[in-house]
């Protein structure tokens, strides 16, 4: 990988039938042991090293045998990962027999996932320490699986390196990424790749009438950007329908002239989140060689407060014609959406349309840091993503759309407003969204405002940005091959 903008590994895992002799450190993972002279005894992802004379055993455990299953082994093989890189262990061997008898290839697979997404940090802006920081090397024992385990362990790496480039764009500050330097990282990144990038600036937008992005962006000297990533799909026919992906991308989200606490503010480089996913479930894509075309379209803005800041009581006309009366200027990413979602429909006409965004805080007033809600005009499509969602462990959970909902956002002066309090707020969020979704478009948003920042560690994933979304979409795009 000589592109660094490529290079979100932080671990790699290797099937070997030989091991370098540095990687004298054996590992293995086994349900917890009942003899603490052999092993761990507690919880999934416990880790004790064993010496057995001359000979070294990092033992973890995979909590209690009637409680193994994905979720415990992702877990497992985070702890592994992290005690390698805070001990210094550059490569290890790792015994996979047992685990693949206790838990099949697939089981293995999830341990393999759970390396690759532990071992992540985000320290580039930190001063080195007495030691530089160890990305692991895994080597996997080769057997009579190996060939099976090997394509696993490929196509896992490749997921989680797209997962760990949306984590580390989403920790970006925004000083080093705005609308602008965004369309141009996204820009290199893809070079030479299967997707094309076609980025729409602000001028461009006005000529198309997209005001709600362009308000949202016009306080901000880095002006808003509509970034469309095309991947064709491998040996699709031409023309065929594209899923399109949709991600709010708020560089910087101060609330304009409805400004946010001093608390709130903080984290808000957070708020592109959904872009980032967005980005990032491409890069995979395109990596994985998926034969379904897929669209990316990215709503880049920076919300800001100046003399050219749009405000409350301002009425915006939308891409669709719609007007929109403001009543907060910190209901901004739905604006973007708007646009964003409009665009989509007009130029790709998909055959299903996902949007991802931090949205609402009432997600997480809903459903705390456990899931994200889903909001849909479609049970197959909700079925399909709630399903890959399981099955990542990126969890969703669907709320109404109830039309009653909709007297909550009536407007006054304009057609519609972009809030009505804080009752249901993460149903307003969707039912807002769906003003602008034709009734023929299969279409589901995820507010992911409670999953894609988390405030503190979490088993395999830091304090900070999550990556959330890119394991479940890719997930779902490979249920269409």
């Amino acid at each position: 990988m000589n592109n660094p903008l490529l290079s979100y590994q932080y671990c790699t895992v290797k099937v070997a039938s030989q091991f370098p002799e540095q990687a004298m450190l054996t590992i293995e993972a086994a349900p917890a042991a009942s003899d603490p002279t052999q092993g761990p005894t507690g919880e999934a992802g416990e880790v004790m090293l064993v010496r057995e004379g001359s000979e070294r055993r990092l033992a973890v455990s995979l909590g209690k045998p009637e409680k193994i299953n994905p979720e415990t082994l992702r877990q497992a093989g985070s702890s592994v990962v992290r005690w390698l890189a805070k001990n210094q262990v550059e490569q290890a061997r790792m015994a996979m027999a047992g685990l693949i008898k206790l838990a099949g290839i697939d089981g293995a697979a999830a341990f393999i996932e759970g390396a690759c997404l532990g071992a992540f940090r985000f320290n580039r802006y930190k001063k080195p320490k007495d030691q530089p920081a160890v990305s692991p090397a895994l080597y996997l024992a080769a057997g009579e699986q190996a060939a099976a385990l090997a394509q696993k362990a490929s196509e896992i790496e490749t997921i989680c390196a797209a997962t760990n480039l949306a984590r580390d764009w989403a920790h970006e500050p925004a000083n080093v990424i705005n609308p602008v330097s965004l369309a141009e990282r996204v820009q290199q990144l893809f070079e030479g790749s299967p997707v094309s990038v076609t980025v729409i600036d602000d001028r461009q937008l006005a000529e198309m009438k997209a005001g709600a992005i362009l308000a949202v962006g016009q306080g901000s000297r880095t002006p808003a950007r509509l970034i469309i990533l095309s991947y064709p799909g491998q040996g699709r026919r031409t023309g065929e329908a594209p899923v399109v992906l949709v991600g709010k991308t708020i560089t910087f989200d101060s609330g304009g002239y409805s400004l946010k606490s001093v608390e709130g503010i903080v984290g808000m480089k957070y708020d592109k989140g959904g872009g980032m996913a967005v980005i990032a479930a491409l890069q995979a894509a395109a990596s994985l060689q998926l034969s379904h075309p897929l669209v990316g379209v990215i709503a880049a803005a920076e919300n800001m407060i100046s003399d050219k800041s749009y405000r409350p009581d301002d009425i915006l006309t939308t891409l669709s014609g719609k007007t929109v009366e403001i009543v907060s200027t910190d209901a901004e990413g739905r604006l973007v959406l708007a646009d964003a979602l409009t665009y989509a429909q007009k130029e790709f006409h998909p055959k299903a349309l996902i949007d991802l965004a931090t949205l609402t805080g009432g997600a997480i007033v809903a459903l705390g840091y456990v899931r994200a809600p889903i909001l849909s005009n479609n049970d197959a499509l909700t079925q399909a993503l709630t399903s890959a969602s399981e099955a990542t462990h990126e969890r969703l959970w669907r709320l109404p759309l109830d039309e009653e909902y909709s007297k909550l956002l009536q407007g006054d002066d304009g057609d519609i407003k972009n809030s009505g309090g804080r009752e249901a707020s993460t149903i307003q969020g969707g039912v807002f969204l769906k003003e602008f979704i034709e009734e023929s478009t299969p279409w589901a948003h995820l507010d992911i405002a409670g999953m894609a920042m988390v405030p503190k560690e979490m088993p395999y994933s830091p304090k900070g940005a999550t990556g959330f979304g890119v394991r479940l979409l890719v997930r779902y795009l490979q249920s269409l091959e």
